[in-house]
């Protein structure tokens, strides 16, 4: 049983960090492009913690931790004030939309690269240290 719990837990764990990743992805290419994120969750269902920046984003984390979002200012979801227009994901060039979209596979895909060099780093140092003795 306490393997079991042992397993969950980790999964939920590596889970999270690689969702965390992957909506980080888009949430930094939105951000650089301009678009007004209003939220920036980890999970969902019940807020379990949240805090607003000084720029109106919302960063969440939520009871259940199976999936993220990044929620964006957009005029095909809600009405927006004209002075916010230019903010709104859908006002975006076609370019910087695709940029936003695919930030978040490649931001995966760049974790992979350094999670895969720093266990290569930390295997190879430990036999290293085995040769030497």
């Amino acid at each position: 049983m306490l393997s079991f719990l042992w397993d969950l837990a980790s999964f939920i764990v590596a889970l999270g960090v690689l969702i965390t990743v992957h909506e980080f992805g888009h949430f930094w290419v939105a951000r650089r492009c301009g678009v007004r994120v209003e939220r920036f969750s980890i999970g969902f269902g019940k807020a379990l913690w949240r805090r607003t920046d000084k720029l109106g984003t919302e960063y969440v984390i939520a009871l259940i931790p199976l999936g993220g979002y990044v929620k964006m200012l957009d005029e095909r979801a809600e009405p927006v004030v004209p002075e916010l227009r230019h903010h709104a994901f859908n006002n975006k060039s076609v370019g910087q939309r695709a940029a936003i979209i695919a930030a978040g596979p490649v931001a995966n895909f760049i974790f992979a690269i350094f999670a895969y060099w720093l266990f290569l780093l930390l295997v190879c140092l430990a036999y290293v240290r085995w040769l030497v003795k």
